[in-house]
């Protein structure tokens, strides 16, 4: 077979139709773009010699530090593995957080060639401390490399990447676990739907979130595995985030029917994640690989450079909430414990909920009312009083008709001072707006849902055509300070087509607005904390909260209190 070269550890029984090789057996290219496009359309997907030597091409263009182990270091450290009897006893290191080997259709004594591999990456790598996606990534590897000391070499350079910006393999808990959370916001974002089912029926979501690499990088087949793969080695980590999000999104239509999740009842998360991972492996049955892909790359996701900058933020979160090691996981989805909580307008279960849209570095902390109509009384000085140096907050509001609506912002209200006395907008693209009664619904910034509000070309003509004179969208909208770290999701990191899509939260003596552009404000509250309306904006493309004009019954505002530090 042609495959000999680049199949000794493969067992060619189980490949199935990857067994018999079509399809072009070259490839000519240099341009990553190009390299891109035939990754995602499968060019080299029907020719194991191909795909392995693409594979080669696209490991050795990695930029990696000065000094990273080669094959030759490998053979000089095992010698001739050929005359050693392998023995897959040699446990994995412990960074690998327990992690077996996925077969992978590899022959049985490959698995033991894994371990000698993983083991030797142990002894040259010492900075590794958490790196649980080892074990599926060396199997992987192993399948397209001459020998051990070539995957060796591959794992390292994949290990050793040091383009900025770049990572291809978290190494550090740190890493891991903010990308944990940097997967739950995402869900969060961009399949709400499956967010929702998962909330209504795992006790702790966080848990269930914690398993997002291993679905991808050892739950998958190998058939679906390896097409993700050949785009992972192209395109980066951000593909495993793709996949994962596409596979929730599957995972809830296989659980619905295509319905929505109601009346779910809440089960150990122990039995949701294993019920994930059973549909994962089994999802052959259902969705071939070409499906994945597609549903992965039809997802509109936010910049790279954003989710950098979303996960550098949960990294520093973490730092200061002191996680950087494994501990014991401590239930850090939102502890409310509903004999303690009380809100006049929420119930536990309520501010659950609201809890599960939060951005996941501030759903390890509990909340903590800050101001309440009912205590502090009906004015907006005391309002900011109250509210001024934290950051975000949560804002509550209950009509006399008895409706519920409100508000994350993600900003200090102190901020609007920049301003000077003119009201001015600021905020970031993480606020959102929402309603729990009559029915539950959360309205995020528009440019989520629509990336194209932000093009990279500004319009040429001097006036914005989207922009309407007579409405507040002149507001200036002042910049963060030099020297702090760019908030996620920042305006200025938008070319964005009309400055009334981006338009937060503005405060003055006389009144706060949530939400504006367009002919109306999400929010508009008045100074005595008493009228307020309500409408469509262009920042959160909402409908109404509530009744358009409302009379405020009761007003509460809540901050978020660190839950790690007790």
């Amino acid at each position: 077979m042609a495959e000999d070269e680049y199949g000794t550890f493969v067992d060619w029984s189980q490949m199935g139709d990857l067994a018999t090789s079509s399809g072009p057996t070259k490839l000519d290219c240099k341009e990553l773009k190009e390299f891109k496009q035939m990754a995602r359309q499968g060019y080299w997907a029907k020719n194991h010699k191909l795909r392995a030597q693409v594979y080669q091409q696209l490991i050795k263009s990695i930029p990696c530090r000065t000094v990273t182990p080669d094959a030759e270091v490998y053979r000089d450290i095992i010698g001739d593995a050929a005359t050693k009897k392998p023995s897959s006893h040699i446990p994995l290191p412990e960074f690998v957080d327990g992690n077996p080997v996925p077969r992978y259709c590899l022959k049985v004594e490959a698995v033991a060639s894994a371990h000698r591999i993983i083991n030797c990456v142990a002894g040259q790598f010492p900075d590794i401390s958490h790196c649980p996606s080892l074990p599926a990534l060396t199997a992987l590897l192993l399948h397209f490399s001459k020998d051990e000391a070539q995957c060796f070499e591959h794992v390292s350079r994949i290990l050793a990447c040091n383009e900025p910006g770049k990572r291809l393999l978290d190494q550090t808990f740190l890493a891991y676990e903010s990308s944990c959370m940097t997967f739950g916001d995402l869900a969060n974002k961009y399949c709400t739907a499956a967010h929702k089912l998962i909330v209504a029926t795992a006790q702790d979501v966080v848990e269930v979130y914690a398993d997002w690499q291993r679905w991808v990088l050892g739950d998958l087949p190998f058939a679906h595995m390896v097409r993700v793969l050949d785009v992972y080695l192209v395109e980066g980590y951000k593909v495993l985030y793709r996949v994962a999000i596409a596979l929730l999104k599957f995972y809830r239509k296989h659980k619905t029917g295509g319905q929505a999740g109601q009346n779910q009842q809440r089960l150990d998360s122990g039995k949701i994640r294993s019920d994930i991972q059973a549909f994962i492996k089994g999802i052959g049955s259902t969705v071939t690989p070409e499906k994945l892909l597609e549903k992965s790359f039809s997802i509109r996701l936010i910049s790279r450079k954003e989710i950098t900058l979303l996960q550098v933020t949960n990294e520093k979160s973490l730092q200061q909430k002191g996680i950087t090691v494994k501990q014991k996981r401590r239930n850090v989805q939102l502890a409310l414990d509903p004999d303690t909580f009380s809100s006049e307008i929420v119930s536990a279960k309520e501010m659950h909920d609201i809890w599960s849209w939060i951005p996941e570095r501030f759903a390890l902390c509990q909340p903590e009312l800050l101001f309440t109509t009912s205590t502090h009384g009906c004015s907006l000085s005391r309002f900011y009083s109250h509210c001024e140096g934290h950051e975000p907050t949560l804002l509550l509001i209950r009509t006399t008709d008895g409706d519920v609506c409100g508000a994350f912002l993600s900003s200090d209200w102190e901020e609007r001072k920049r301003g000077g006395n003119k009201l001015s907008y600021f905020g970031t693209g993480e606020c959102f707006v929402f309603r729990l009664k009559p029915e539950m619904e959360r309205y995020e910034w528009v440019v989520i849902r629509h990336p194209e509000l932000a093009s990279a070309i500004r319009p040429a003509g001097p006036d914005d055509p989207a922009a309407d004179p007579s409405a507040d969208q002149s507001l200036p909208q002042p910049d963060k300070p030099p020297g702090e770290l760019s908030p996620f999701l920042a305006t200025h990191h938008f070319n964005l087509n009309s400055k009334n899509t981006s338009m937060f939260m503005a405060g003055s003596f006389d009144s706060i607005i949530v939400g504006g552009g367009g002919d109306s404000n999400a929010l508009f509250i008045d100074a005595e904390l008493n009228h307020g309306h309500t409408g469509r904006c262009a920042t959160f493309d909402n409908p109404p909260l509530c009744k358009e004009s409302f009379q405020i019954s009761l007003l509460e505002a809540w901050g978020f209190q660190d839950a790690m530090a007790h």
